[in-house]
């Protein structure tokens, strides 16, 4: 179990950074020059840096993670309520991994306490 709750949520944030990512491929497909592109590319590949910022910064504080996610789930969800796919695609996933990096934080305090 121990094993599970540490896991889990990297490993799904790591998936979810990585799903994040293939957006960006879309500006291959818009016909624009190389330095376009790039500069497209680029602009793009920002939820995946900030993706990448927040994994790193949780992979060690659990507490970090789930506030992390849970805030940027929740902006999310409050500034597209309108496309209920969207949230279904990104915001929920992100919920989902702020409430793992919560039960292992709440884990390891239990675990501390009872030392």
């Amino acid at each position: 179990m121990k094993n599970i709750l540490f896991w889990s949520p990297r490993i799904l944030s790591i998936l979810f950074v990585a799903f994040i990512s293939l957006f960006a491929l879309d500006v291959f497909g818009e016909g624009h020059g190389f330095w376009q592109t790039l500069i497209d590319l680029l602009i793009h590949l920002i939820p995946t840096a900030l993706g990448v910022i927040v994994v790193v910064l949780s992979w060690r504080r659990d507490l970090i993670g789930a506030v992390l996610f849970g805030a940027s789930g929740l902006a999310y969800l409050f500034t597209n309520i309108n496309h209920p796919s969207w949230i279904l695609t990104i915001s929920c996933p992100m919920l989902f991994i702020c409430i793992l990096f919560l039960f292992h934080w709440r884990y390891l305090r239990k675990v501390r306490s009872n030392s």
